[in-house]
């Protein structure tokens, strides 16, 4: 059983377009734009992906097809996280001192167009196996990392007996406490997660996943038997959001996926304000919409559902979480603060 259900995810992925002229035989698109596009910013769209474009329209359309726009952006950056600057080894990024970020894959389920590594979407070769052991290595020699998020690229579209040997050798580092998996198979792959890549997650954990979703129409059949079979074995589950204009800069949009996921046990993590990414630009909300759907959030939709906003900083400055101001006024006797209604309250202060 666990065969055929590797053969089909591997055969869907392999079954991906990239080409304006194929795309157009499923979804009318100008073909001489997504031709013009895809020469700087490749595409790749698997037929799953490409069944959802069909069935639930520009949600899902504007995050895959290729945009003309694309090549008109006068403001974005190559690399606005500076992760090539605070790459030690290939594929390891170290910003934070207790943890690092390490590129083990190259391969996407499908290609997203406001991608935050869009420079290396479908270009990147991947990592030999020596960078791949320099990376482990470099993990083993510093005491001080506890925490490694694996990202690529897909991590989990590594062949099973690839990802086990990375999370092996990962685990079997002392003072590494934590491993993290950001994906996007659970939204555009969901077919990927067998049985057997579960078994093999499981036995390395704690393992924490955060996957990537942006509207409630990739919520599907699929995707929630992916999810079952990974909070059934234990393996907790959070996801990440961008915030993408047109497509969910909404707060009645992202107030339905919070629930969604939370009824799906998904611990909701991230709300992300679009990255400076070149090729971008026509995604990016303004921050002060971000605030506005936190706000409507809060009070009207559980703590639990209810992630962190975070600019994640150009120039390598790490994320940072934004929120609405409640406090009104902070003095030595007492805190004037508004709450989710609007109405304020005085909360005394201690004395020193």
């Amino acid at each position: 059983m666990d065969s055929k259900v590797n053969i089909l995810w591997k055969k869907i992925l392999s079954q991906s377009i990239v080409s304006a002229e194929e795309l157009q035989k499923y979804v009318a698109v100008n073909v001489n734009d997504v031709k013009k596009t895809s020469v700087t910013y490749p595409m790749q769209i698997n037929p799953y992906v490409l069944q959802l474009i069909k069935e639930k329209g520009s949600s899902i359309s504007k995050q895959y097809i290729p945009d003309i726009r694309e090549l008109d952006d006068k403001i974005g950056m190559e690399d606005p996280l500076a992760e090539e600057r605070d790459s030690p080894v290939p594929g390891i990024t170290h910003r934070y001192p207790d943890r690092v970020l390490f590129l083990v894959s190259n391969v996407c389920p499908s290609i997203c167009r406001f991608c935050t590594r869009k420079r290396k979407a479908g270009k990147w070769k991947g990592l030999t196996k020596e960078q791949l052991m320099q990376g482990i290595d470099y993990i083993r020699n510093n005491v001080n990392i506890r925490d490694v998020l694996l990202s690529g690229g897909d991590p989990l579209l590594l062949q099973d007996d690839h990802l086990e040997f990375i999370l092996s050798e990962i685990r079997n580092i002392p003072h590494v406490e934590i491993i993290r998996i950001g994906t996007r198979t659970i939204t555009a792959l969901p077919m990927r997660i067998t049985p057997s890549l579960v078994r093999i997650i499981k036995k390395y954990n704690p393992v924490f996943i955060n996957f990537h979703i942006n509207h409630p129409d990739e919520i599907t059949a699929e995707s929630r038997a992916a999810i079952s079979l990974l909070v059934d074995n234990g393996i907790v589950l959070g996801s990440q959001t961008v915030l993408l204009r047109s497509i969910n800069d909404n707060a009645e949009i992202i107030i339905k996926l919070m629930r969604e996921l939370l009824k799906l046990r998904v611990r909701p993590y991230y709300i992300l304000q679009a990255d400076l990414v070149k090729g971008t630009d026509h995604f990016r909300t303004r921050v002060e919409k971000g605030i506005e759907i936190m706000k409507k959030m809060r009070g009207f939709v559980s703590g639990l559902a209810n992630p962190y906003f975070v600019i994640d900083l150009p120039g390598g400055g790490g994320k940072v979480p934004v929120i609405p101001d409640y406090i009104k006024n902070l003095s030595a006797d007492k805190v004037i603060v508004e709450n989710y209604t609007g109405d304020i309250y005085t909360y005394p202060q201690p004395k020193e």
